[in-house]
């Protein structure tokens, strides 16, 4: 009985301190117009159907060359539903555009509230290292002492994707945007910014985390990203929309203190890195 009242109340904590919604969050940022969503949709091309075919360049820009072993690519190609999807939560139910997204990644999310944003993080992350057989190197810490699990131990030598998913759905259970927030190291300026680094904002009592999922520069160096997130509840990968640039809508230019998204306000000290 002990240890079942200890489990609830680890899970309780995690429920506090997992994503969340500031009140003000998006009364503070919604746009008045549809300015953000008619330039957005100047770098769409809606035949695309991967990140990298679907969202194109602002002028003068390029995006980095990786190898089919990098994270970059597998990010860059990440598949995408058609342009008119919306994004579904676990159970079936729509969340609106709202001017807040304007592509969602395809891949499943089960039918549990668990792929929220961390879990997000940490499931492309995974999904990554699983693709390229890098097994030994998916391990992610728990909130409850900080200690990671790794894949390989679940697994005990079952490397099925089904086996590979339950693992997921564990790791989502007990890890989250703090325990994530603690386990990266931080990127010292955001000039540095990779693909697939993470914006974690621990939070008390609520957080958030998003990913970067493609990134570009220009002759001058300049660097440009674009963003991706899931949320509460648990929900589809979705492209964020840039509010505050609508001329660079959907790409952000994250070379300043302040980052705000359509659903939160990150600053350049939340920056993390996996490498």
């Amino acid at each position: 009985m002990t240890t079942t009242y200890l489990l609830l109340a680890v899970l309780s904590l995690q429920a506090l301190i997992g994503c969340g919604q500031p009140s003000s969050a998006i009364s503070q940022s919604q746009p008045k117009d549809q300015t953000a969503a008619e330039h957005t949709e100047a770098f769409i091309a809606p035949t695309g159907m991967t990140v990298k075919t679907r969202i194109s360049l602002p002028s003068g820009f390029e995006r980095l060359s990786y190898t089919t072993k990098d994270f970059g690519s597998f990010l860059e190609n990440l598949p995408l539903y058609p342009i008119d999807h919306e994004v579904r939560y676990y159970n079936g139910k729509i969340k609106p555009r709202n001017n807040i997204y304007n592509s969602v990644i395809k891949l499943d999310i089960g039918k549990r509230d668990l792929h929220q944003c961390a879990d997000a993080v940490m499931r492309l992350r995974a999904d990554y290292l699983y693709q390229q057989k890098r097994y030994q190197d998916i391990k992610f810490n728990f909130l409850s002492d900080g200690k990671p699990r790794s894949y390989t131990n679940y697994v005990k030598g079952d490397y099925s994707y089904a086996k590979y998913w339950k693992y997921m759905e564990y790791i989502f259970a007990y890890a989250n945007t703090a325990s994530l927030h603690d386990e990266l190291p931080n990127v010292k300026t955001t000039k540095a910014v990779k693909i697939g680094d993470t914006f974690i904002q621990k939070g008390s009592p609520i957080g958030h985390a998003i990913i970067v999922v493609d990134l570009a520069k220009n002759k001058e160096g300049k660097t440009i990203v674009l963003l991706a997130q899931s949320y509460m509840p648990a929900q589809e990968i979705q492209l964020l929309n840039n509010w505050n640039d609508p001329q660079l809508s959907p790409w952000y230019d994250i070379d300043k203190d302040v980052i705000k998204t359509p659903e939160w306000t990150f600053y350049a000290k939340n920056l993390k890195t996996w490498e």
